[in-house]
């Protein structure tokens, strides 16, 4: 499996072709781990997670990504990759 940082997840966003469904994203996405600031899991399981059927830009995707993951997940406000 491929892994991602979640700083650079758009990169992985714009590797699809939009518009794009969430379920396909989920699919396409699913062979990738998603670094997290306190752990990793699977970016097609966390793209399921999301709310919109559809999304219509990496950005649209990107923003839905993260208004589901929990807030430990992204890491502490302020901190930098290299602080820890």
């Amino acid at each position: 499996m491929e892994e991602v940082k979640l700083s650079r997840v758009e990169r992985a966003l714009e590797e699809l072709s939009y518009p794009i469904t969430r379920e396909a994203a989920a699919s396409e996405l699913d062979d990738r781990t998603l670094l997290l600031a306190d752990g990793e899991t699977n970016l097609g399981a966390v793209i399921e997670e999301t709310h919109s059927e559809r999304y219509v830009s990496p950005d649209d995707l990107e923003t839905s990504l993260y208004n589901v993951l929990p807030v430990e997940a992204v890491g502490e406000p302020f901190q930098s990759e290299g602080e820890g």
